[in-house]
């Protein structure tokens, strides 16, 4: 066997994360979906157990848009004008007549001078930080940001990074104050909604301690916000964490296309200029090739979709099954935090028996995702559930009682 020393050495740490319960496992592998009917929605079935329905409660399309009949046929009518891929990165002949719609549209939609879409969210976020960045930035990130900005932070080379408590404006303001003389700009990020727990950050008390101290640094703070699990799930018109805080003064954000819109890919809105220079400079742009344009063709749907009477009402459903489920979790006695957001945690605080409930669950029909370390810190061990617009009140309640169940099988 070739490199047989480095395959040992890699199969040893692949043996150690498995003796300390931190592998992610074998992958679910979807193989059927049973469409909504009368009072239940989709049912899902795996590789291995193809006989069994699961409801899906683990899955970012919060609003349900992945199986939209409109959807679809956005998709497949670009697809038949278009093809299936983009055939090369923008700036050479992938750019089509979608992705240009499609960025009017989301500059637009969050009332912004310009737009570029990515292949995916994660790598917007490494692109924007590590080309914004210079040798006179330092960088203020939450202690739990996404991990893709955490990447972003180690990919960029900037004077210095720091890194405040969760959601600990106090800390955030003496950070900057800190800086102040020690650099020509700051970069200020956080996630809108973190996707851990669901809980959200006040952007609009930052975007006030951001402006207050902009004129002390030479070439001012800017401020990123990562609002991916936001954008299209919170807010009253589905705009995300900025629309629910009123926050004023977010310079550059970051959202995704493949969560409540359903499809695929990244993007970020900002300034005209600062998304010219992102396209002159940004390597993750300029070497990746783009979504498909079947697939911009099908986000441009969602985003009608969502700015309808129809979106308006799929986004009151949503918040009414989070909170019947986030409810229920709390008359059980369950831990939670709660918040309007879909994502709904269960604080179990224990890694064997977060492993006992995702099992029970997943016996029972029911998919969700168990958060261990070094996922989470030791001691906030999470079963993470996440809400969907095509869930019924029969799905919540099916979950519900089945949680009911392995409480009182624990004791």
């Amino acid at each position: 066997m070739p490199h047989e020393n480095f395959v040992s050495f890699l199969r040893e740490q692949i043996d150690e994360l498995e003796k300390t319960g931190t592998t992610k496992g074998a992958e679910q592998v979807v193989v059927k979906i049973k469409r909504s009917k009368e009072d239940r929605g989709p049912r899902y079935r795996l590789a291995g157990y193809e006989k069994k329905n699961f409801i899906r409660m683990n899955a970012n399309s919060y609003l349900g848009l992945a199986l939209h009949k409109k959807m679809i046929v956005a998709e497949e009518d670009a697809a038949q004008k278009y093809g299936v891929g983009p055939g090369a990165v923008r700036f050479i002949s992938g750019t089509f007549k979608p992705h240009i719609k499609l960025e009017k549209k989301l500059a637009a939609f969050h009332g912004r001078g310009a737009c570029m879409i990515h292949s995916s969210a994660y790598t917007t976020m490494l692109g924007v930080v590590s080309t914004l960045a210079t040798p006179e930035t330092i960088i203020i990130s939450d202690e739990l940001n996404h991990n893709c900005i955490i990447n972003a932070m180690k990919l960029a080379r900037p004077k210095g990074k720091k890194i405040f408590k969760h959601l600990d404006l106090e800390g955030l303001e003496t950070q900057i104050k800190e800086s102040i003389g020690q650099c020509e700009n700051l970069i200020v990020i956080t996630d809108g909604i973190f996707s851990m727990r669901g809980d959200y950050g006040p952007l609009d008390k930052i975007c006030e301690i951001t402006k207050k101290y902009n004129d002390k640094f030479p070439k001012d703070i800017v401020l990123i916000v990562d609002d991916s699990h936001g954008v299209g799930a919170f807010g009253k018109t589905g705009r995300g964490t900025e629309e629910f805080t009123g926050a004023d003064g977010i310079d550059i954000l970051v959202g995704t296309l493949g969560k409540a819109f359903g499809v695929n890919g990244g993007y970020v809105v900002a300034h005209e200029t600062i998304i010219h220079f992102l396209r002159e400079k940004n390597p993750f742009y300029i070497y990746t090739n783009p979504i498909t344009p079947s697939e911009a063709g099908a986000s441009i749907t969602a985003l009608e979709i969502l700015d309808s009477p129809e979106g308006l009402r799929l986004l009151d459903h949503l918040r009414g099954m989070t909170a019947r489920f986030e409810q229920g979790l709390l008359d059980m006695g369950f831990e939670t935090i709660p918040s309007e957001h879909p994502i709904v945690p269960l604080l179990v605080r224990d890694t064997d028996k977060t492993t006992r409930l995702v099992n029970f669950l997943r016996e029972n029909g029911v998919l969700a995702t168990g958060l261990n370390f070094p996922v989470v810190p030791k001691g906030d061990e999470t079963i993470r559930f996440q809400v969907s617009a095509d869930h019924t009140p029969y799905d919540i309640d099916c979950v519900l009682k089945i949680l009911a169940e392995f409480k009182e099988s624990e004791g």
